[in-house]
């Protein structure tokens, strides 16, 4: 049976790292731009060390892409070079949305590597940290073409929620008055959010969770794949295939 403790200590490690890829650089950027009183060029600089370095010790040590870090790194070097162009109100809101896409163009990217993105933020809360359900996760994962597919539209729905916003912030930024933009562009990043949270739990993080649920009462059964579920016929086994 998994305790309490370890739960705790199987869902904090995951959650901790991506929260720190994201609140390091957003935390030193305002620290050096408001405390320090650095141009914002400089902040953006130095607040890209903490993701490159991560990015770079997961390429080099772990063999692996931080997402979170390199998606983090590509937006402040697209707001600094955004950072070079001057123009008036309109470019400034065209700015903000340029940089918001980066991150949902990012997502959908992931998706396309098979690696998708949001993963690493859904995983932690579906799992638990019970040990149970971390082996149903891989063999879901292996043998479950449905769960596979449930996995790639939590994120296609939150990559393609965050770059529409976009789109559509561009258009209003020179459709609209500024002014309306201004108060409008927050209710569209609220609206955004909370709908790619309800669409992604219904197509994506719900399904997910109802297999994992059942594969860890019942394991080996919903991590089935076909050509295990067609040996097993033939072995005159019963055989459930996902």
């Amino acid at each position: 049976m998994t305790t309490n403790s370890g739960v705790r200590k199987g869902k904090r490690p995951a959650l901790l790292l991506v929260g720190l890829d994201v609140a390091v650089p957003v935390g030193t950027y305002y620290l050096l731009r408001n405390a320090a009183g650095l141009s914002e060029f400089a902040a953006l600089a130095w607040s890209s060390v903490y993701p490159a370095v991560r990015a770079g010790w997961g390429l080099v040590w772990e063999r692996v892409v931080n997402a979170f870090a390199v998606l983090i790194l590509l937006v402040n070097v697209t707001s600094m070079v955004l950072g070079l162009l001057s123009g008036d109100a309109r470019m400034m809101l065209v700015r903000e949305s340029a940089i918001g896409s980066v991150i949902g163009i990012g997502v959908l990217v992931s998706v396309a590597l098979g690696k998708p993105m949001m993963t690493s933020v859904m995983k932690p809360w579906l799992i638990r940290g019970q040990e149970a359900r971390e082996a149903a996760w891989e063999r879901l994962m292996e043998g479950s073409a449905a769960f596979r597919r449930a996995e790639r539209r939590y994120s296609l729905v939150w990559g393609g929620a965050l770059l529409g916003e976009c789109v559509v912030r561009v258009i209003g930024a020179y459709a609209l008055p500024v002014d309306t933009m201004v108060w409008l562009g927050t209710v569209m990043m609220i609206v955004t959010l909370v709908g790619a949270f309800l669409v992604g739990g219904a197509l994506g993080a719900g399904p997910m969770a109802a297999m994992l649920a059942a594969e860890a009462r019942t394991p080996g059964v919903c991590g089935t794949t076909v050509a295990d579920a067609g040996r097993a016929e033939g072995a005159g086994e019963p055989a459930v295939a996902v």
